[in-house]
């Protein structure tokens, strides 16, 4: 087949977002990525980042670093600094852009902290305890080991969503659980106190919401989880990169089709070409009937090789321009803050803090 750098078609999303009537104001989308990697891998890039820079036509988006995220489990501090920059530098060369979106780093925008610890005083202990991703993190050195902020996360990001009132935050299904939480926070506050919060709806992403492990094809492909040659990094070599995917695991009866039971290996494989190339898994089928594994792997190594050498060479180029990558950050907190801000003053007033310098109401 004949390698393609032809944008996808956007995938397929549920529930989608009405469309929005010309002249009305567009609705607000806020979703964050964690800077806990040099690079991002495919799977962060097809499930989330690529889907931004589609959202940003017909949304009014604020997309965040969230660094404050990142330091729930051990971080070397040098990294992160250097990963922020990095994450910035990458939305940037995804093609989110910041005359349309608003890009900023959480912790430039204090209410978010400030937020999570009024939602603190009305989570259930119970609640937060229930949260997959904490028994998930906690399970390799126990609860002892986990930090509170660990404990706390699912709270944290609540506060980032309800911040901003957004109408959809674009999720993954792992986060539908947090977004879960963060509605019956928002409808616990709204009741107990005042309408303050609008109760976000989910926005999946279903078509490419998982990429599996070159290695381990039933398991989701993950910086965490995933060796080092099971995981396709958007900024390796191109060469390692291509490597990699000649490697991937298949299976040995050499038929080319979809299915995920029985060929989760060649399936996988498949799901990278459809979302990459643009083709549907069953034309796909048909063009390579009859043909080998060879064949499909060297056609899906030379396709993710197009596809990624721009972006890694412009985020390159964006890393030499850090003045402007702090522009950028300082431009969407700035945008950000004013937003963030009036919420958490609602937010005081209706607690019962009183505001400084002035009279309480």
């Amino acid at each position: 087949m004949s390698a393609t750098t032809a944008h996808p078609p956007a995938p397929e999303t549920a529930p989608g977002p009405p469309a929005t009537a010309e002249g009305a104001a567009r609705p607000r989308v806020l979703s964050g990525i964690q800077p806990t990697s040099d690079s991002y891998h495919l799977g962060n890039y097809l499930g989330a980042v690529r889907n931004w820079q589609i959202l940003q036509a017909d949304y009014q988006p604020f997309f965040f670093i969230a660094d404050q995220h990142a330091i729930t489990v051990d971080w070397d501090p040098k990294l992160l600094r250097e990963r922020t920059l990095r994450s910035v530098a990458q939305l940037l060369a995804a093609g989110v852009d910041p005359e349309k979106s608003a890009i900023f780093v959480q912790s430039h925008v204090p209410a978010h902290a400030q937020l999570a610890w009024v939602l603190n005083g009305i989570t259930g202990f119970g609640e937060a305890r229930r949260m997959t991703q904490f028994k998930d993190k906690s399970a390799k050195e126990g609860e002892g080991a986990a930090s509170v902020g660990l404990f706390t996360y699912p709270v944290l990001m609540a506060a980032d969503i309800l911040l901003y009132r957004p109408h959809y935050v674009p999720v993954g299904e792992d986060q539908r659980q947090h977004l879960e939480l963060t509605r019956d926070l928002a409808q616990r506050f709204n009741h107990r106190f005042k309408k303050t919060f609008r109760v976000p709806e989910p926005y999946i992403l279903r078509a490419t919401s998982k990429i599996y492990d070159l290695q381990e094809p039933t398991r989701k492909m993950s910086k965490s989880s995933s060796s080092p040659s099971g995981i396709i990094e958007m900024l390796d070599d191109p060469k390692v990169t291509a490597k990699k995917i000649r490697s991937a695991v298949t299976d040995s009866d050499g038929e080319i089709r979809y299915d995920p039971d029985e060929k989760p290996g060649v399936s996988n494989l498949l799901s990278l070409l459809s979302a990459l190339g643009g083709e549907s898994i069953a034309d796909l089928e048909e063009q390579y009937a009859g043909k080998g594994y060879g064949q499909l792997k060297g056609d899906l190594a030379e396709v993710v090789t197009n596809y990624v050498t721009p972006y890694r060479d412009r985020t390159l180029e964006l890393l030499d321009d850090q003045t402007y990558l702090l522009q950028v950050m300082a431009e969407g907190a700035g945008q950000a803050g004013p937003i963030a801000e009036a919420t958490l003053r609602d937010v005081y007033q209706r607690i019962g803090f009183v505001a400084p310098g002035t009279p309480a109401r």
